[in-house]
């Protein structure tokens, strides 16, 4: 199927303001001037009962990180808490971009998200973002209980890159023996700089993301071909993906992320861990972010932050 008519507007509209990067645009510092001169969508915050930043201390040889803390509109004691990284390719976005995503996300939950500012490339390549996100983990841990979380439920989510961080921070304290995640959110995650599956090749130009668009972001992220190895870079190089949380992956069908976030599900369900993979057909990447437009964007959002509700409940 084409894509629904819905999307294809929203596909048009963004695909004709979203920089070329590789192509016009060069360098990551000017694409970020870019996209921060056009103006934001005037939209209504969704309420939720407070939101709160923080900075706490950073990965070796970085003072500190900053976090963006939401507490759900419903009160609670003991609330589980959701580590979130957001997507941008490793180079754009920020906590503002992803602010309503995250306000939702602790709503549907009913959990207590923390926003990760991680280190951006190519300023700070491969493996910052990765520290970034694996240390705010650690604090989560380690200091749920002074902000009205529960330690022992913590899980890890994100959208396209901050997908692939989600994915790595679960690798990282499965390989560090802690801290305990009892869940992964994947939404259409960005794993694999190889970029030579079926979906690169049918969705690369047309769908907004573009295999050019991604090409581009891993040459930001990644210092040398030994990165692109890496499992703490690119998830599908782990040999051994046993002993991981359970994982709930969305996956887009006109998105070229679509086949590796399928795969990835596949692999660890054939290692033992439990994972449930959901396309949405004629949908594209980043289409989840976009509920107040489109009607599939609802759906996957309740369902997702269903999944994660169940998954983060009291035994």
């Amino acid at each position: 199927m084409p894509l629904k008519p819905e999307a294809q507007v929203i596909v048009d509209l963004a695909s004709a303001a979203f920089p070329a990067l590789g192509t016009e645009v060069l360098d990551a510092a000017e694409a970020r001037r870019i996209l921060a001169a056009r103006p934001a969508a005037q939209v209504d915050a969704i309420a939720v009962g407070r939101v709160e930043e923080r900075s706490v201390p950073g990965p070796a040889g970085v003072e500190r990180v900053r976090v963006r803390m939401y507490w759900p509109a419903d009160p609670g004691a003991d609330l589980p808490v959701v580590l979130f990284c957001h997507g941008g390719g490793f180079v754009i976005c920020d906590l503002d971009s992803h602010d309503q995503l995250c306000r939702a996300m602790s709503n549907g939950v009913g959990a207590i998200v923390v926003s990760v500012d991680y280190r951006q490339a190519p300023e700070n390549s491969f493996p910052a973002a990765a520290e970034d996100a694996f240390t705010v983990l650690k604090w989560i841990a380690a200091q749920a209980a002074s902000f009205g979380g529960d330690p022992a439920r913590i899980a890890v989510a994100g959208d396209s890159s901050g997908g692939n961080l989600a994915a790595v921070t679960a690798l990282m304290a499965r390989d560090h023996t802690g801290p305990s995640i009892a869940h992964q959110l994947l939404i259409y995650p960005m794993l694999d700089p190889a970029r030579d599956t079926a979906s690169y090749r049918e969705n690369a130009h047309g769908y907004f993301v573009t295999d050019d668009h991604l090409r581009w972001y891993w040459e930001q992220y990644l210092a040398s071909a030994a990165d692109a190895e890496n499992p703490y870079a690119a998830p599908p190089r782990a040999t051994d993906l046993s002993g991981l949380p359970p994982a709930y992956i969305i996956t887009a069908e006109f998105d070229p992320l679509r086949d590796e976030g399928e795969v990835y599900g596949q692999r660890l369900r054939d290692a033992g861990v439990e994972a449930v993979t959901i396309r949405y057909n004629g949908q594209f990447h980043g289409f989840f972010s976009m509920a107040d437009n489109l009607s599939d964007a609802k759906d996957a959002a309740d369902q997702a932050f269903s999944a994660v509700r169940r998954a983060l409940e009291q035994p």
